[in-house]
């Protein structure tokens, strides 16, 4: 069976003690499992995608605008990888298997090329690390249920600024998708 990682959101925004949308330390406690998982699938040469928040500053069209505060705002610094998986991903940018794509939506699947990218590779087994667990971890595992993926999330690998919301996915990963919590 074919796998690959989607490394979900793992950004400065989103993990950073002042990001503007921070799940701070439990964002935080997951920066050396998140950074040694991907490292993993590099060096094995599996497909790795990060898929990764984009916004524009001022765009009230975006149904987020009046959820959050703004995000991952395309030009700064908060969209950025953080720490050392930023490190990573500049030393294997260039390598064939690791891509990184914009996204707009929850999902890593809605307005990207992902699954075209998987399917090309005959990827059947998707690992899912990154923030937030339940909101673009869970939309994106849904997405892939829906499309016959089988799911592997790495709760070492996972975080959010909700605990309740992180514990209800973790369960809904397992009890709702049948996916893999190692």
């Amino acid at each position: 069976m074919k796998r690959a990682l989607l490394n979900i959101d793992y950004t400065y925004d989103f993990v950073a003690p002042d990001g503007k949308l921070t799940c701070g330390e439990p964002g935080q406690n997951i920066e050396q499992a998140i950074t040694s998982i991907t490292r993993e699938f590099i060096e094995a040469g599996d497909f790795v995608a990060f898929a990764i928040d984009a916004h524009e500053l001022h765009d009230s069209y975006h149904p987020e605008t009046a959820l959050f505060p703004a995000h991952n705002i395309n030009g700064t610094k908060g969209k950025d990888l953080y720490g050392a998986l930023q490190t990573l991903f500049q030393e294997h940018q260039e390598n064939e298997n690791v891509f990184y794509y914009d996204k707009t939506r929850y999902s890593a699947f809605t307005g990207t090329n992902v699954e075209l990218k998987l399917r090309e590779r005959g990827i059947t087994e998707l690992h899912l690390v990154g923030v937030c667990t339940d909101i673009c971890i869970l939309h994106t595992a849904i997405d892939a249920f829906n499309k016959g993926f089988k799911i592997v999330v790495h709760k070492d690998g996972v975080a959010s600024f909700n605990q309740l919301g992180h514990e209800f996915a973790l369960e809904h990963f397992t009890n709702t998708l049948g996916a893999t919590v190692v």
